[in-house]
């Protein structure tokens, strides 16, 4: 109780009830924000050092490889991707911002469908693994003065990014000045709280697994994210899940800390895409995880955003 009375003291603009707590940090539903986040909420200063040298060897010291490995999958993700956004822009608006670039190959799959590109990434091993493809990337984070420095694109991609910041309201509100005209953003963000999750928390005994502080800060669903979205100045143009990864734990394979289990069980998942993108119906997918999405299933949220007129 001590631990919330000072919180309530010294963040008085958050207030909501504890949804999760882990690693000395409690997870609240937040009324002001209208997403849930974690107290207290860490500084950018306090984020920085982490992401630029720690994140790839520490947090995901398997990424790059596995990268490598799953590439013609990751790639027929991208193209999807690049479709949709195609679908909302004109031909001759083809520029495009990627923050949290990663690796670069996102940015590579768009580069040879004939878009401008360009990264931000704050890691240096992934920068310098992207620079590596020849793509044009700066190591730095995302903020007002790197913002003022990058120019204007058609479209923005952040994929697995707003669950890091500890404000999203104003990193959207840079992204909206970052887009030309009636651009488009893409968000990805980790869909937290879902049906499934909650089933294997309250009824089988899982503990929150995909409750990780400091490094995730927020937490969304469909609901929230366009409540973010909306009240940062954008409207909605096509909303998708990902493939509901938890029904494997409700299956009975436990991958949480089980690294080959959870590798058995990802192989699985993109079998089953692979086999309906190369088939004659590839569109049913989007159309399955628009309808997933309708019901907050999926374990990510996918979002297209234009800026509102």
């Amino acid at each position: 109780m001590m631990k919330n009375e000072k919180f309530f003291k010294s963040w008085k603009s958050h207030e909501g009830e504890i949804e999760a707590s882990s690693n000395g940090f409690d997870v609240i539903n937040c009324k002001v924000c209208g997403f849930k986040h974690i107290i207290p909420i860490p500084t950018i200063e306090e984020l920085e050092d982490t992401y630029r040298h720690d994140y790839y060897n520490q947090e995901k010291p398997l990424y790059l490889e596995r990268y490598q490995e799953d590439l013609d999958w990751w790639n027929m993700v991208y193209t999807r991707r690049y479709e949709i956004l195609e679908n909302f822009l004109p031909v001759n608006r083809r520029s495009l911002l990627d923050i949290g670039s990663g690796p670069g190959y996102f940015l590579l799959n768009g580069q040879k469908r004939g878009w401008v590109v360009k990264g931000m990434e704050p890691s240096v091993r992934a920068m310098e693994y992207a620079r590596t493809l020849g793509l044009d990337i700066d190591c730095n984070f995302y903020s007002e003065r790197t913002a003022a420095e990058l120019g204007s694109f058609d479209a923005v991609n952040i994929s697995l990014v707003l669950e890091h910041i500890p404000d999203p309201y104003h990193f959207m509100k840079l992204i909206r000045g970052q887009l030309r005209g009636d651009g488009v953003v893409t968000v990805v963000v980790p869909n937290d709280f879902n049906p499934l999750q909650l089933v294997l928390r309250d009824d089988l005994g899982y503990s929150p697994w995909w409750v990780a502080p400091p490094h995730h800060i927020n937490y969304f669903n469909f609901e929230s994210l366009a409540h973010l979205l909306d009240k940062s100045g954008f409207e909605i143009l096509h909303q998708e899940s990902t493939f509901p990864i938890d029904i494997f734990l409700l299956m009975g394979d436990n991958y949480i800390a089980d690294d080959e289990v959870g590798r058995a069980c990802h192989i699985r998942r993109m079998n089953f895409e692979k086999a309906i993108l190369m088939s004659s119906n590839k569109d049913f997918l989007t159309k399955m995880y628009n309808l997933f999405s309708s019901e907050n299933l999926g374990r990510e949220v996918v979002m297209y955003a234009r800026i509102k007129k």
